[in-house]
């Protein structure tokens, strides 16, 4: 039997990291995952999942995301029991989080390796520096 799951989407909330009574870390957040297929209107349907990461995932997750990343997350799905305010069983289903990647990097903060050097596209005058003989001439 197997249980896993991958799912990319935005956060609609800031993730919330708390800690237990034995210091163990837990995050919790929500994803909201656009469905692959349009409606009969036109537009994708929407599903707000719940996800939790533990340990060192839960600060990494508190640490690097917020509100509006894109976020890929790696985990088991799991259901679980629980009682409303007014005494109701209800019962919810979550991500527990394995791996959570970014989804996105910001183009502004990409530096490249050392000894690499790179030139814009607008530098380009249109002339080669020297020749070569390509190997199909």
């Amino acid at each position: 039997m197997l249980n896993h799951i991958n799912i990319m989407g935005r956060m609609t909330r800031d993730p919330e990291l708390r800690y237990t009574g034995t210091n163990t870390a837990v995050c919790s957040f929500t994803l909201a995952v656009d469905r692959d297929r349009k409606g009969e209107d036109g537009t994708r349907a929407t599903d707000f999942i719940d996800c939790v990461a533990w340990k060192q995932t839960a600060e990494f997750v508190s640490k690097y995301f917020q509100k509006g990343s894109l976020v890929v997350v790696s985990g088991r799905l799991q259901f679980r029991d629980w009682q409303d305010r007014e005494g109701n069983n209800r019962k919810s289903a979550e991500v527990i989080c394995s791996d959570v990647y970014f989804g996105e990097r910001k183009k502004d903060e990409y530096t490249p390796p050392k000894g690499i050097a790179f030139t814009d596209i607008e530098d380009y005058d249109g002339e080669f520096a020297g020749t070569a003989e390509l190997p199909w001439e």
